[in-house]
């Protein structure tokens, strides 16, 4: 089952394509997208919504009704497109009446020939193709009002009537910057793969703050699986130099005045005190963020946490947030990651999961799920006495077998998430379920007006180690420290002295002798995080 789910990411991942400028010229039908919201349509064997239109749709010699289908169904993608292939004829065997024509094409062959082919039988409703690139071809060939249902995540492959199926990056990555609001976050990073459907769920997760008012500190970019790019992105995201620095420089001024001042034995006390404490410590300062967002996959995820706690920011210091590119990955069963949320599609049925282990002898992927739904709305929509946008764009949306969603003008769709939390265990617990209809707006943003993100570095004041350490007011002018940190672009935000200050409640047997010797700087033992080995 997580293995299928794993695959099911993947080949989303895949079916983004380039980005092109080839925006549609219009919104297909935009009027039906502007109706009012009801009751979702369900989109499960033996609903009214799935029934023929009248009693002769199964009658010999009725009109037929032709339904193609674009799958990759040889090459290096054909597991993709059979598994898809196999959920739309799991749906066609359950509801399509007799007059039903259904044709499977191979996009793997000569698209261009391909698509002519398809569109010579003129077919009433079009399911697939996967990839952005033969979306688009189809987009360009096939007739205005022809309905296409694809599985493409790349929205300027959509508009002009073909639609996706497909979860949209927006969808994911707005779920859960809302969850981010509603724990009261103040402000996050962002640690992203730098690819280009990277840099657009970075550039939405930024939409998204504006919309729910958090602040993004920064936007780091690593490249996938390479351990030197994910150290070097983690390094910078914790201000571990400026930090450690910080700690230093904080210990040295500890250890000078306990050396060099004339002290009482309660200010000797207090110091040695705070030293012993910062000589256990790597960093010091706070963070100018409570949050981090990983917009990767599970595995590099786990990486990228693992350095991060090595460079002193932990679940402690700051939430851990992330995607549906999380399901089904090991990072369910990862200890150090207990608390962690993202968003993600509620489970499949389990009456679908039943059919189609039953066809296949395997547990469906989230694409699956897509094609079946595919296939149901589609059958739904031939045999509907309402126009075919009427049907296919109803602002109510849809019940499937992967949850509510709704199609709209654009192409894009919704898809109403559920937020689920990390327990250690390998079952992730439900905290928010997804939405059960659109009567509230879930979505805000479009994906085809999202621009990719640019890096960004921290925002920050930068760490003063004077505000960390309590020393005599008398010696304060003498033992001023800088200010680490590159970035101080807002003021700095001075803690009080004493919230941090160690006293005893008396000075006897304070020490050993009238000969005080203060604890001498040595370096901070570094050790291993987790299984990921990292060299200095």
């Amino acid at each position: 089952m997580h293995m299928n789910r794993i695959f099911g990411f993947l080949a989303l991942l895949a079916v983004v394509g380039c980005t092109h400028d080839q925006t549609p010229k219009t919104d297909w039908f935009g009027e039906y997208g502007t109706l009012d919201t009801g009751t979702p349509i369900q989109m499960q064997y033996g609903s009214p919504d799935m029934q023929p239109g009248t009693p002769s749709d199964n009658l010999l010699g009725a009109p037929v009704h032709r339904m193609a289908v674009m799958l990759p169904l040889t090459g290096d993608a054909a597991q993709t497109g059979n598994a898809i292939r196999t959920s739309i004829e799991s749906a066609v065997l359950q509801n399509a009446p007799q007059n039903l024509s259904v044709a499977f094409y191979d996009t793997a062959k000569n698209l261009s020939a391909t698509i002519t082919d398809v569109l010579s039988t003129e077919p009433e409703v079009i399911i697939g193709p996967v990839f952005a690139d033969d979306a688009r071809a189809v987009r360009s060939a096939k007739p205005d009002a022809l309905p296409v249902l694809s599985f493409t995540s790349d929205a300027t492959a959509l508009g002009d009537g073909v639609m996706t199926m497909a979860l949209m990056p927006t969808n994911s990555v707005e779920a859960i910057v809302k969850e981010m609001s509603t724990d009261g976050i103040g402000g996050f990073i962002i640690l992203a793969p730098d690819t280009a459907s990277g840099r657009l769920m970075a550039g939405t997760a930024l939409g998204a703050a504006r919309v729910y008012n958090i602040q993004v500190s920064g936007i780091f970019y690593y490249t996938e699986k390479d351990s030197d790019s994910i150290k070097n992105a983690t390094l910078a995201a914790s201000m571990n130099t400026a930090r450690t620095a910080a700690n230093t420089r904080a210990r040295e001024v500890l250890s000078d005045i306990l050396t060099n001042e004339r002290l009482t034995a309660l200010e000797k006390s207090s110091l040695n005190i705070q030293l012993e404490r910062l000589s256990k410590m790597e960093t010091l300062g706070a963070l100018p963020y409570d949050a981090v967002l990983f917009l990767g996959n599970g595995d590099d995820t786990e990486s990228l946490a693992s350095f991060l706690r090595y460079y002193g920011v932990g679940t402690r210091d700051a939430a851990f947030y992330g995607t549906a590119l999380w399901e089904g990955s090991d990072i369910i069963n990862d200890f150090t990651m207990v608390g962690a949320k993202y968003a993600v599609l509620p489970d499949v049925t389990p009456e679908f999961a039943n059919l189609y282990e039953r066809m296949s002898g395997t547990q469906p992927g989230r694409l699956a799920g897509f094609g079946y739904d595919a296939a149901n709305m589609a059958m739904g929509m031939v045999y509907s006495p309402k126009s075919d946008a009427a049907y296919l764009l109803d602002p109510s949306g849809y019940a499937g077998v992967e949850g509510l969603y709704r199609l709209k003008p654009t192409g894009e769709n919704e898809r109403a998430l559920q937020i689920v939390q990390l327990t250690g265990n390998g079952a992730p617990q439900v905290i928010r379920a997804a939405a059960q209809n659109f009567l509230a707006p879930i979505y805000n943003l479009e994906q085809r007006k999202i621009s990719p993100a640019d890096a960004m570095e921290l925002e920050t004041p930068g760490v003063n180690p004077d505000d960390y350490i309590s020393i005599p007011q008398r010696l304060r002018y003498k033992y001023k420290s800088k200010t680490y940190g590159a970035h101080m672009t807002v003021a700095p935000t001075v803690v009080p002295a004493n919230t941090i200050t160690i006293l005893p409640e008396d000075d006897s047997d304070a020490f050993i002798s009238a000969e005080f010797q203060p604890v001498a700087l040595e370096n901070v033992n570094r050790t291993y995080i987790d299984s990921v080995e990292i060299e200095e």
